[in-house]
């Protein structure tokens, strides 16, 4: 079986997906006043990681954990559908190029996975009606369909997002030769190194070098 793994962020969608997920908390007509929250509980955390007494990866983790803990006792069907809102406004400008790729795999046969640090329902509904077979993301944590702020939220990012395919496919079963990757940072690596056929998609600065090194092929965005 040959797959053909995608992460979401600056590939499937051409940029970065907490902004906007900032921006809908802070102007959403329900879920607004969760803003200041959120902002609390964050600030401290992106301060120490500016001012380099915080890693990238945690607070990158933290970041997740205090945006989902902002809606601390809300019900599935209000996340779920303020989540859905947002990505109905976002399927209408994923990456052109990236999905003719998917399209290919489809259509070889290759069993096609995105694996992202984006949230699980945000995930599904931009891929609803995309030829994904598997979509991964970061579990939203609930307590009998109410989301519980206490249970720790597993962001799906670096090393995690092979660890986190590789619990849903047997390995031995994947032709990794002849298989694919697509993705733009350097926490990819993983993914990207464990396929014959690495693709770095508009790739920050440190991929890109790798890429470039090792003769990868690169996807780059397309001006106007």
């Amino acid at each position: 079986m040959r797959v053909a793994i995608f992460d979401f962020d600056r590939t499937l969608f051409p940029e970065e997906t907490f902004p906007l997920m900032m921006n809908h908390l802070k102007t959403h007509p329900m879920h607004h006043k969760k803003y200041s929250t959120f902002m609390r509980k964050i600030l401290p955390m992106y301060v120490a990681y500016k001012l380099k007494l915080f890693p990238e990866k945690k607070m990158r983790e933290g970041s997740m954990q205090s945006y989902i803990s902002a809606f601390n006792k809300s019900s599935r069907e209000d996340v779920e559908k303020f989540f859905a809102q947002l990505a109905n406004t976002m399927k209408k400008r994923l990456n052109q190029e990236v999905l003719h790729r998917l399209e290919w795999h489809k259509a070889r046969g290759d069993y096609t996975i995105l694996v992202s640090g984006a949230f699980q329902p945000m995930l599904e509904t931009i891929t609803r009606d995309l030829p994904f077979d598997l979509v991964l993301g970061t579990e939203v944590p609930y307590d009998k369909d109410i989301i519980d702020s206490k249970k720790r939220v597993h962001h799906v990012n670096g090393d995690r997002k092979m660890r986190k395919v590789k619990e849903h496919l047997d390995p031995s079963d994947v032709d990794w030769t002849n298989s694919y990757a697509y993705g733009d940072s350097y926490s990819d690596l993983d993914v990207l190194e464990a396929v014959g056929n690495p693709v770095a998609v508009q790739p920050e600065p440190r991929l890109e070098q790798v890429a470039e090194k090792q003769a990868w092929e690169i996807i780059t965005p397309v001006r106007a």
